[in-house]
């Protein structure tokens, strides 16, 4: 009996570190998956404001209100038939 009992402290040694090590493990991977999920949210809080930016540039690129701000604010006309040149190859 004497003769196994090194082998046995040194099995429960082994054991110990064993599951020590798969705590570890599985703290780590509930970690990271927290991390996962904040990042994954943080990308859909991105695509949403990036819907919302694409609209917003669309309202603000129609031809209409671009006409509008140039002829209004900035004092901008058609140029008469006389002044359009044509370039022809």
């Amino acid at each position: 009996m004497s003769a196994q009992r090194p082998f046995l402290v040194f099995m429960l040694v082994l054991v110990l570190i064993s599951a020590l090590g798969v705590v570890y493990v599985k703290h780590q991977s509930r970690k990271l998956f927290v991390e996962l999920q904040a990042l994954q949210q943080d990308r859909d809080e991105l695509n949403i404001e990036w819907g919302k930016l694409l609209l917003e540039l669309s309202t603000l690129a129609t031809p209409t209100r671009v006409e509008r701000i140039a002829r209004d604010e900035l004092g901008m006309k058609p140029p008469s038939p006389e002044k359009i040149i044509i370039v022809t190859p």
